[in-house]
């Protein structure tokens, strides 16, 4: 298990509560992996340095982490494929 910290957008027209259901959607996917969620940090609506998909904002989270390294790779194609998220970066601590 190493620790990881994960920084991910969500696109600015996503909802409030479909915000909420992301955030804790790959929390608790970590912990159902066997990872432990050390905090999440929501810096909120920032803007991009330059513009991804047309939007030039985005919400802003940022997740310590431990974490298992075999999962990475399986956590960040399923942020891929999760509608609403613009990117994604793995940082090994």
């Amino acid at each position: 298990m190493n620790k990881y910290e994960l920084l991910y957008i969500i696109s600015s027209d996503v909802a409030e509560e479909k915000r909420e259901e992301i955030i804790s959607k790959f929390a608790s996917y970590v912990e159902a992996k066997g990872g432990v969620v050390e905090g999440i940090d929501k810096w909120g609506m920032r803007k991009l340095a330059y513009p991804i998909n047309f939007k030039n904002e985005g919400f802003y989270v940022l997740m310590n982490m431990t974490f298992d390294p075999n999962e990475i790779d399986a956590m960040a194609k399923l942020m891929n494929i999760t509608e609403g998220v613009v990117r994604q970066m793995f940082v090994r601590k």
